[in-house]
């Protein structure tokens, strides 16, 4: 069968009884009451054959790994013997083929070191149920006649987090009753140094709502708020997995649990008798509502895979009903739990019982954290600055794994060594060469050449050399550089392009710093080159200067890695040409500081290089982004001032927002997420909508400034940023992007 979901988690329930008698209890107390028709300890034969389905399942589809989780009613029930039974089975039936992960789920009052000398042996991961305090856990988790289960509880969690056993102490599972004083609760659970502590909602359908003090749709919400805050206040002592779950989703990432997020379900359950059932807790919708009709004797787990019920939670967004598709906190609730969303006319497809308690306890933790949550890099040009660079040492660190076994890469990468280890002057010199936005290009082409298996490293060893060298003659140091060159020239980064042979000819030569600049030497002949040498063997980088205060802008049309942009660079400009090209980049710039002078200050921040293209502007004259570091532009060469300034102006905004999306998440890429464009006839995912929007706002302002505003442009900019505003797929970082965006809007309709 195709397109199945590999289940990689079993609940295993091997005794279908439990010594407790709690009142909120979704096997004992809800709808479903099939527990009374099955045995009560699960048989050898259903173990067995549990095993063999699970290692076939887990070879079939390639699992790394699968866990099993021991559950009830209470598994402690069904005595050491059988629960060493389960251990040996699932451990031989795995072996060689998946890890086995195996946990139980216990009230705990079973425990003792009988029990854990044996999940000691085999590695079982013991969680425990505890609602918090005396008077909290009392309040649900009885006995039957009414005596209080809390002192053995404490007792059997001392146990477990005792020295021989501290290893195996996976967590405490605390069912959420609004009742219950919060901070106690969590105190209470703090005190016991869990692992990992779990709030669960009470098991409720839109048939049977969930108790609500006042009628209040939002006390669930404002109970695990208040629960949060003083989590926060306590400095987050232990993990908790709901709140890490919202925390992990409003930054882009995924759900950390089945009752939020939109992961597809993972899990299958086995009853003592081998019937395969849906996740457990659907026993609290309606009767037979976790039935498949499969057993472990008749069916392979891909039977239940392809079940309607599995399936439908397997679908993410399309799973959740058309008002939670909508709804901006889909990605962190996920619709709420499955079960949650239960109504008799109409099945699931309905919003969580829950759903106005979830949103309010996104939005809380949203609210709460946005501030520290944001990325730095949005805001901060100098840390955006920082995330660039340590991204480009990254890659390169990858390169040089891929490459460690080319002799002229070690070569290579040894005097980048060296100069990083000459001081200041010489990690300052390789700062600038590895900062050169078009080493990010040359540095991601090698990295697809070694992926794709091609013979590359000669290349790459040429380009790193070339770089080394460069920064020994940067930071004027006392090392050997000698660099490879072919047809008759080398390129050393940010300096300029030397010529050393013949079109056509290869070879070696070792540079030094002079006086008054740098020299060549080949064995047979020597070459002075540099600024004041006068060599016309050498083509320096040219500069232009956006203003008195600012930085030199490299014009850069010498590095053969410049044509990483979606039209042609053109080759080296004439002296004339340059003169002609600094004069429009001049008065564009000068047209962009009185046109929008807040928008061309931002352009200017970190601009390093600008490189001609060929070719007029295209529509709009918008400035062209490659695949290159920060810093970089492409700007068509035969561009008038008008649409230079605007290229300049666009080009920056695209730069930055690429900067950002590349060391930031702004957006989660996790389904096939589609917005209407007021720009586009087709809908378009969330990072197009954002750029669009990104871009637009500038063109806006200069238009206004310039032109006249574009009919109906403002609107349809406040329209994209309306749905970028519900869009669920944006992080913290991304809404507030979004947020500046309509404050930069809100000056330019002023």
């Amino acid at each position: 069968m195709t397109g199945l979901i590999a289940f990689r988690e079993i609940v295993l329930k091997v005794h279908s009884r439990c010594d407790l008698a709690c009142d909120h209890c979704y096997v004992y107390e809800h709808a479903d009451q099939s527990w009374r028709a099955r045995p009560k300890v699960i048989s050898p034969e259903v173990i067995s054959q549990t095993a063999s389905r699970l290692a076939e399942h887990a070879r079939d589809h390639a699992l790394p790994s699968v866990t099993v989780i021991l559950h009830g009613g209470e598994p402690l029930l069904a005595g050491t013997a059988r629960l060493r039974l389960v251990c040996e089975e699932f451990s031989r039936a795995l072996t060689g083929i998946a890890t086995l992960d195996l946990r139980i789920h216990t009230n705990g009052l079973q425990l003792s070191t009988r029990y854990l000398d044996l999940f000691a042996e085999f590695g079982v991961r013991v969680g425990i149920s505890l609602d918090g305090d005396r008077a909290a856990n009392d309040r649900h988790r009885r006995f039957a006649d009414g005596r209080t289960s809390h002192p053995l509880v404490l007792a059997a969690v001392a146990l477990l987090r005792s020295a021989p056993y501290r290893h195996l102490y996976q967590g405490l599972l605390c069912t959420v009753d609004v009742a219950n004083d919060p901070v106690a609760v969590l105190d209470a659970l703090v005190e016991l140094e869990p692992p990992r502590v779990d709030f669960l909602l009470p098991h409720a359908t839109w048939e049977t709502p969930p108790v609500r003090p006042d009628d209040a749709p939002d006390a669930y919400a404002r109970w695990l708020l208040r629960i949060f805050d003083h989590w926060e206040r306590l400095g987050r002592p232990v993990p908790v997995r709901l709140f890490e779950s919202v925390l992990s989703t409003l930054r882009g990432g995924p759900s950390l649990t089945e009752s939020l997020g939109l992961a597809p379900t993972d899990l299958v359950v086995v009853e003592t008798d081998g019937t395969l059932e849906q996740v457990d807790s659907l026993k609290s919708a309606f009767e037979g509502a976790a039935a498949t009709g499969f057993n472990v004797f008749d069916h392979v787990f891909d039977r239940v895979a392809a079940h309607p019920g599995v399936r439908a939670r397997q679908l993410g967004l399309a799973g959740v009903s058309d008002s939670c598709r909508r709804c901006p906190v889909v990605r962190s609730c996920g619709g709420g739990l499955y079960t949650h969303r239960y109504r008799d006319r109409n099945g699931f497809d309905n919003p969580s019982v829950y759903c106005t308690d979830l949103r309010e306890l996104v939005d809380g933790v949203e609210g709460r954290t946005a501030s520290r949550e944001t990325a730095p890099q949005l805001s901060d040009p100098a840390e955006l600055a920082r995330s660039q660079e340590e991204l480009t040492r990254i890659l390169l660190a990858r390169l040089n794994a891929d490459l460690a076994g080319d002799p002229d890469w070690a070569h290579a990468w040894e005097l980048v060594a060296a100069v990083e280890r000459a001081g200041q002057a010489g990690a300052d010199a390789l700062d600038a060469v590895l900062d050169h936005p078009f080493t990010r290009t040359w540095v991601l082409a090698a990295l697809d050449a070694a992926r794709e298996g091609l013979p590359g490293g000669a290349e790459a060893a040429r380009r790193l050399t070339a770089l080394a060298a460069a920064a020994v003659l940067r930071g004027g140091l006392d090392l050997p550089a000698e660099v490879a060159y072919r047809d008759g020239e080398v390129y050393l980064p940010t300096l300029g392009l030397l010529r050393l042979g013949e079109p056509g000819t290869e070879g070696r030569a070792s540079l030094h710093v002079t006086d008054d600049g740098y020299v060549a030497r080949d064995g047979r002949s020597e070459h002075r080159f540099g600024p004041a040498a006068g060599d016309a063997r050498w083509q320096p980088v040219r500069t232009w200067s956006p203003g008195p205060d600012a930085a030199p802008v490299a014009l850069e049309d010498l590095d053969p890695y410049r044509n990483c942009f979606p039209r042609p660079p053109r080759l080296r400009l004439g002296s004339g040409e340059t003169e002609e090209w600094r004069g429009r980049l001049d008065r564009a710039w000068a047209l962009l500081h009185k046109a929008v002078p807040g928008f061309a200050r931002a352009a200017a921040t970190g601009l390093t290089t600008l490189t001609p293209l060929a070719g007029g502007p295209r529509a709009g004259g918008w400035g062209e982004a490659g695949r290159h570091g920060p810093g970089a532009l492409g700007v068509p060469y035969a561009a008038g001032v008008r649409e230079t300034a605007l290229a300049l102006l666009t080009g920056r905004r695209r730069t930055r927002l690429r900067a950002l999306t590349e060391v930031t998440d702004l957006y989660a890429l996790d389904g096939e997420w589609q917005h209407r464009s007021p720009w586009r006839s087709r809908p378009v995912p969330v990072s197009r909508l954002l750029a669009d929007v990104h871009e637009r706002v500038a063109v806006e302002a200069y238009r206004r400034a310039t032109a006249g505003p574009e009919p109906g442009g403002s609107d349809r900019i406040h329209e994209a940023l309306d749905r970028l505003s519900a869009a669920a797929e944006l992080t913290v970082t991304g809404k507030r992007l979004v947020a500046e965006l309509r404050y930069e809007l809100k000056a330019v309709d002023a």
